[in-house]
């Protein structure tokens, strides 16, 4: 049986894929698992953030070592040819804060991603574009990689576009609960507050659900190759 980890930060983005998985909460992280032939799957959420991402990982690992871990979600383009729906197989994720490159196994065709403290508006995409000539930025995969190393785990990540190049986000840093969950009714009353900001926010749930369903048609296929390709995968034991 090769056991593959899944972390992603909130459930809307695998909502698609593990709507059928046997499912639980334990400690503020949201758990799925799925079993089918030789594999056997776990999905983890435990909001956004780094420190949110590292608690998901170590609760997929205490359902068993992994053989691959996988980080997925959401992300915004840092490339105006990354359209909103459109799903990147990354070579790597850079951490903004560290500066630490943190290679995927295997590769990836579409660049690498940089991983930030907080979800980027239009300005800040265009800085970290420019520092980092990176595809696009997401705010958990550089950690969920480096736990992987830790635990000498190969690590892979799937991103789907929800935000273009040019989409100017709400700071929900300001809604951030410590353990990275957000305040949905803080977010929503500022919404509410101000709306110059709903077209963009319906555009944004619009590009979200898409995202998320392009990710649950490419995931299963793209989880089980990367453990295949792997010299100690199914087919070289």
């Amino acid at each position: 049986m090769r056991r593959i980890a899944l972390i992603a930060a909130l459930p809307g983005e695998l909502r698609p894929l593990v709507g059928g998985w046997e499912a639980e909460s334990r400690a503020g992280v949201r758990l799925w698992r799925f079993a089918t032939g030789d594999y056997e799957f776990v999905a983890a959420c435990a909001g956004m953030g780094a420190a949110a991402a590292a608690r998901a990982f170590a609760s997929a690992r205490r359902e068993g070592a992994p053989d691959l871990v996988v980080s997925a979600g959401w992300a915004g383009a840092l490339r105006p040819e990354l359209k909103a729906g459109r799903v990147c197989r990354l070579a790597g994720v850079i951490d903004a804060r560290t500066g630490e490159r943190f290679p995927t196994d295997g590769g990836g065709s579409d660049g690498w991603a940089v991983t930030a403290a907080a979800a980027a508006g239009r300005e800040e995409k265009k800085r970290l574009a420019a520092a980092f000539d990176a595809a696009v930025v997401e705010m958990e995969a550089a950690e969920v990689a480096r736990q992987a190393r830790s635990a000498g785990v190969p690590f892979r990540c799937l991103k789907a576009v929800s935000d273009g190049w040019d989409e100017d986000l709400p700071d929900f840093g300001k809604f951030l609960n410590p353990d990275g969950g957000v305040r949905w009714g803080g977010f929503a009353a500022q919404v509410l507050a101000r709306p110059w900001r709903w077209p963009g926010l319906m555009r944004l749930g619009r590009h979200s659900r898409r995202a998320a369903l392009n990710l649950m048609l490419e995931l299963p296929a793209f989880m089980m190759k990367s453990v295949e390709d792997r010299p100690d995968g199914p087919e070289g034991e």
